[in-house]
């Protein structure tokens, strides 16, 4: 199961380093985490669903509007901590997330459907210790989650 945190933002960037490897103005930023289980069409139906999300203001404040109908820009960053189980002891652990190697495509999968959805994309850098700013907007922050390819 896709698992991905979508958070409407005013802007967003993710720096490794100190150094700014993605930024985006209003949009959203997406964290987004595989599975052992997933496939490439879990994560086609993450971004499709990412893309037609409404949950920007229209005219009347009223959440009517997807990330494409403002303009806006999305963030996409791995968070393999997505799938932290705490349900025994107290440190969490993380074998329902996918191995590197199968979690890697399938993220960039993610983004790359967002792109071709005429989205501009930033994207972190897998695999390295990031730091995220954010201004959440609303603050709005929605879970979305696939199974067999289909947005639960």
């Amino acid at each position: 199961m896709v698992r991905a945190v979508v958070q409407r933002v005013k802007r967003a960037r993710v720096l490794v380093a100190g150094a700014v490897v993605g930024s985006i103005g209003q949009g959203l930023l997406v964290l987004v985490a595989a599975s052992h289980d997933d496939t490439e069409k879990d994560a086609r139906a993450i971004a499709e669903k990412v893309a037609g999300l409404r949950i920007f203001g229209d005219e009347d404040d009223h959440m009517n509007r997807s990330v494409t109908d403002v303009s806006g820009e999305v963030l996409v960053i791995s968070q393999f901590t997505l799938y932290g189980d705490v349900s025994r002891g107290r440190r969490p652990s993380f074998t329902g997330a996918a191995r590197p190697d199968q979690a890697q495509p399938l993220i960039e999968l993610v983004a790359s459907s967002l792109e071709e959805r005429r989205l501009p994309v930033a994207r972190g850098s897998f695999g390295a210790k990031m730091e995220v700013e954010l201004v959440n907007e609303g603050p709005v922050t929605i879970l979305v989650e696939t199974l067999d390819g289909r947005v639960l």
